[in-house]
Formats: C-alpha cells, structure tokens, sequence
C-alpha cells in the first residue's frame, strides 16, 4: 500500500473495525484489488466522512462512498427536494418532494447500504460548528454550490488538517481538487484567488445530469484512495472536465505565495 497520509491511527483496529462474513461477501470485488485487501476495507469501515451538499454531485459521491462500504457518513444541506432536482439528482425521487434532502438522501443510502452509519444535519453551519464537525471526521467532501462554502470549508479544513475533495459541475464543464494540506501543498484559496466571485447557478446556466455524475464518482473515488492508501492521490492538481469534448484536461496547481490561507505565518513559530 502507499503511504497513510493520515496517519498511523488511521488504520489501527479494533473489534467493531473487523468485517462481518456478509461484508466480507459483499466487499468481495473490491478486496481482492491488489492494493485494497482486508486492510483498506477495515480502513474504509472505520473512516468518517463529511459531505456538504446533497445535490448533484453529492447525490453521485454519497452512493459509491455507502456501496464501498465507507463506515459512516454526515450529510449536511438545508435544502428541500424540488421537482427541478430531480433529474440530476438522483437519491430523490417523486414521492419526497418537499422533504429535506438530507432526509431523503439517507433513506437511498440506507437503502443501498444498511451497513453504514448515517447521521444528518440541515442547518447551515457558522464556523465554530463547522469546525468541530471537520475535527470529527476522517475526509470532507465538499459538494456545495458556491464559493464562499467552498473557501470556508477549504479554511476550516486547512486549520485541522483535514482531507478536502472539491468537486464542481455547471453546463457541461466539471473541475475536481484534492487537498491534503502537506508541507508545499496549494490549498482551495490558491486556486478561488485566481478568480472572482462567480455567482453562476445551474438554474441560470444549466446542467446536464451524466456530467454531476462524472464528478460526483471522481470525488468518491479520490476519497477512496485517501482513505485506503490504495493509490497516492491526486494532490496539487486542477482536474477539469470538458463535457463537450468528452475530455479530462489536467493542470499542476502552484501553491500561491500571497495565499491568505496557506501562506499565513505562524506567529508562535517565529517568537
């Protein structure tokens, strides 16, 4: 396996960790991957992972996350389904229409999986509530819609040092980022810094449904690889989509010398 970036304890067992005879079969696919084995199945049983969102991409990632078998999960959007979502946002059906979507997101998940542990939030959270919430949990997933989410997770997550996966689709272009905030790592702010507030919505722009699904199986999959060891991931990188062209372009991210966020000097450090 690669290198457990994080940490040690990540893969220390105990009981509750061991699969079950029907986990075992029902992992079964997966654990034969050379590099996933028993331990990077007990590593995803005993992973936490934050999902902030629970539209299109959060709707793709949070399935393949349950069916491979992630331990636990929180989702958290304080949105109601809407007819309008559900052609892409496809853990909503007709029937729960009006209810939260954290509500009926769980009851697909559970649906799909009754093996992982499921807990929902649907409130909006301020810093401090969010901040607790990333230091319980293994990875974040960030599946929101808009940037000022997007760089309060990133800061958040920055400060515990906690896993981010960014995901974001609009028309027919979709962009992934993975943050693991090592030493020379860029962070989210890096990349927002390079433009500005953009306030594009599907409802003004449009969304084609395979596209949220495309990053939405990338994000889930880049957790998988954090979580597990099972490959190194894709750090440092800005993944884009181009739906048009059926085509993945990739650009190295530099870390920004100037970037409030990851630049900012440790006062403690310099006394």
């Amino acid at each position: 396996m690669n290198k457990n970036i994080l940490g040690k304890s990540a893969f220390e067992k105990s009981d509750v960790d061991l699969l079950s005879n029907e986990e075992e079969l029902r992992y079964n696919r997966q654990i034969i991957l050379k590099n996933m084995d028993f331990d990077g199945q007990e590593a995803l049983k005993k992973s936490h992972v934050l999902i902030l969102g629970l539209g299109g991409l959060g709707c793709t990632a949070t399935q393949y996350l349950a069916a491979s078998g992630i331990g636990s999960l929180t989702l958290v959007d304080d949105d109601h389904v809407e007819l309008s979502n559900l052609h892409r946002q496809i853990l909503h059906n007709d029937a729960r229409i009006g209810t939260l979507k954290v509500t009926s997101a769980k009851t697909a998940l559970h649906a799909l999986n009754p093996h992982v542990n499921i807990k929902t939030i649907s409130t909006r959270l301020d810093d401090p509530a969010l901040a607790l919430l990333i230091k319980e949990h293994t990875l974040v997933l960030d599946c929101s819609d808009n940037l000022n989410t997007r760089n309060q997770l990133n800061r958040l997550c920055y400060q515990e040092k906690t896993p981010l996966v960014s995901g974001a689709a609009i028309r027919l272009e979709g962009q992934v980022c993975v943050f693991t905030y090592q030493e020379d790592e860029p962070c989210y702010q890096c990349l927002s810094q390079r433009f500005k507030e953009q306030n594009l919505t599907c409802v003004e722009s449009g969304i084609l449904p395979p596209l949220v699904g495309i990053i939405g199986a990338i994000q889930a999959l880049e957790a998988i690889k954090i979580l597990t060891s099972f490959s190194a991931p894709s750090t440092g990188k800005l993944m884009i989509f181009d739906g048009m062209e059926s085509q993945w372009n990739t650009f190295l991210l530099p870390k920004n010398k100037e970037c409030e966020i990851c630049q900012k000097k440790d006062i403690n450090k310099q006394e």
